[in-house]
């Protein structure tokens, strides 16, 4: 088979063809819609970053103005002033502690109105006890010193993002600091605090559905506040033509992230930085869907092409496979395959193959019957000589003892005549086969008397397996002329089942034996006719093998000078023949 994308294939022919027909309908939909789709998801996000930004923003602005409100009441209200400067005038430790309640209950009051407030206190620096009030507990080293300066509003100070002075929390906070107004010299200041969690709760990137950071920048220019984790940034060097929120202006990168500002009534700048990736993540994600189609376009146009495939070059493949198979499996009938195209070229195939079935069957016969042909030929240049060597029997037997074995002798005479000429089918019994070669061989005892000793050894399990007829006489022919001796000499027959469907013929003798070139000319057809015909015989053995059997190797010689001869036949026993008079017969 080819490379299954070799160029000029049919089926890198219909991938190509079907990857084009899928893959450019989502192709041009692709760039048709992506600059305009492009330009929507970005205005969609700019305008909520913008939309988060403000609100955040306001929130802050919120928390400055409620800051200042409740400063100016703390500080400038009539009521509270008048209790702040008699409880600074008073000596009287019961007055003080009236006051004191006052005081305290009024900043509880204004506390509970205003639950964005958090850590309320009257600070008094130059006091012995700087703090005069308080709503929560302070921490220890409680001061307004050291508090980073956020923005002057409104005649208050503003400090933060900071960590809070309530003792008990470490939150950022955002505080305000206003001097009150008193009668004395002495300075003393309300100083306020954001609740602790107001801060994390309008710094939150789930106001943007993104990853976000936060630049707080102060009325001076520098940044008060930065998310842990983002990149520094130098307020001064901001270009807050891309920072401020205006839809109009081109978005450029500012290393790395898009900037989004917010410039405050109230002096303080708030910057959002948001990375390249966070920013890009909707248009990302319709960019991978966009490549799952693709992608999902690109698988469905190779399945589809392998499914054509299959069906048209599956089919011509089948095509082959009976072409290929004609050459082992001649008899097997073609397989359709429910394709019509196909289906009439495999018919036509069928027609030819059961044409040349038959013509290969015609010319088998024709061989066969040559080969039986020439077998029978053979035979009957056999029988001849078995005839004259018998009646030479008989002679020498009148002489010797006179005429009373006359009859026993010319009654085995006929036996053996009538099954070597052939009465019966060419396919015995190997039961048949051993009787007629047991009348064969009390025929040759009388002429050899003790000369010759024979003993046939045969399988009771193989006596109904089929042979050709008339196989072991001459064989055992052989082996009397070759394997006499002096004395002692001696003829074996055996006869047994090999596995495992195998049966052994097998005749040897423990006469002088022969050397090579003796066994080459007893089956060399074209040399000299061998003496007194003994190569006919085994050239007609093996000529029955060969129309039998299809080999005529099935005949072996295995003999040695002074070491006897084996002639040996390993045959299966599975063999067919209708028998000359009709009777079926087969293996047993």
């Amino acid at each position: 088979m080819p490379h299954p994308f070799k160029s000029g294939t049919l089926r890198r022919t219909l991938v190509v063809y079907l990857l084009i027909a899928c893959l450019f309908p989502p192709i041009l939909f692709s760039v048709y819609t992506y600059s305009s789709l492009h330009s929507i998801l970005t205005n969609k996000i700019r305008s909520g970053i913008d939309a988060s930004l403000k609100q955040e923003a306001t929130g802050l602005e919120n928390v400055f103005n409620v800051l200042d409100f409740v400063s100016k009441q703390f500080a400038l209200d009539g009521h509270i002033a008048d209790l702040m400067n008699r409880y600074l005038t008073t000596d009287r430790t019961y007055d003080k502690a009236v006051i004191k309640k006052d005081i305290e209950e009024s900043m509880n009051v204004v506390n509970f109105t205003n639950p964005n407030l958090g850590l309320t206190v009257y600070y008094m620096p130059d006091a012995p006890e700087p703090v005069l009030f308080t709503n929560l507990t302070v921490s220890p080293q409680f001061g307004i010193e050291g508090l980073p300066p956020f923005v002057q509003y409104r005649g208050a100070s503003y400090f933060g993002p900071h960590r809070t002075q309530f003792k008990d929390s470490d939150n950022t906070v955002f505080s305000s600091v206003r001097v009150v107004r008193t009668d004395q010299d002495r300075a003393v200041y309300i100083y306020l605090e954001t609740n602790s969690n107001l801060f994390g709760r309008i710094m939150n990137d789930a106001l943007y559905g993104m990853k976000v950071s936060h630049y707080l920048i102060g009325q001076d220019g520098k940044t008060l506040f930065a998310d842990e984790g983002t990149p520094p940034i130098d307020p001064a060097s901001l270009p807050w033509e891309m920072a401020r929120s205006d839809e109009r202006a081109s978005l450029e990168p500012y290393h790395g992230y898009y900037l989004f500002g917010y410039d405050s009534p109230q002096g303080w700048k708030l910057v959002t930085a948001v990375s390249k990736s966070a920013f890009n993540k909707e248009i990302d994600i319709w960019l991978r869907r966009m490549a799952i189609l693709f992608v999902g376009a690109f698988g469905f146009a190779i399945v589809l092409a392998m499914l054509i495939w299959r069906k048209v070059y599956g089919s011509i493949r089948k095509v082959n496979r009976e072409i290929v198979r004609m050459t082992g499996d001649r008899e097997a009938p073609v397989q359709m395959m429910n394709v019509e195209e196909f289906d009439q070229l495999l018919g036509n195939f069928q027609v030819m193959k059961t044409t040349v079935n038959d013509l290969i069957a015609e010319i088998g016969d024709n061989e066969r019957m040559k080969y039986q042909l020439e077998t029978e030929k053979l035979l009957s240049q056999i029988n001849p000589h078995f005839l004259h060597n018998t009646l030479n029997t008989v002679q020498w037997v009148a002489r010797a003892n006179g005429q009373e074995e006359i009859d026993t002798i010319v009654t085995l005479l006929v036996k053996v005549l009538q099954y070597n000429m052939g009465k019966k089918s060419l396919i015995v019994t190997v039961r048949e086969e051993i009787e007629a070669l047991g009348h064969y061989l009390e025929l040759q005892r009388y002429r050899y008397e003790d000369e010759l000793r024979f003993r046939m050894e045969v399988d009771p399990a193989a006596e109904n397996f089929a042979i050709p007829r008339f196989l072991l006489q001459p064989l055992v022919e052989n082996a009397i002329y070759h394997g006499k001796s002096e004395e002692d000499g001696e003829i074996v027959v055996t006869v047994t089942r090999t596995e495992p469907d195998g049966l052994r013929l097998q005749v040897a003798d423990n006469g002088p034996g022969m050397d090579e070139e003796t066994i080459r000319r007893l089956f060399d057809e074209d040399g000299e006719r061998p003496r007194r015909g003994m190569g006919i015989g085994l050239r007609y053995v093996k000529r029955l093998l060969v129309s039998f059997y299809g080999s005529g190797e099935l005949l072996r010689i295995r003999s040695a000078p002074g070491r006897g001869t084996v002639l040996t036949v390993d045959i299966p026993t599975t063999l067919n023949e209708v028998r000359r008079d009709d009777q079926s017969f087969g293996s047993r």
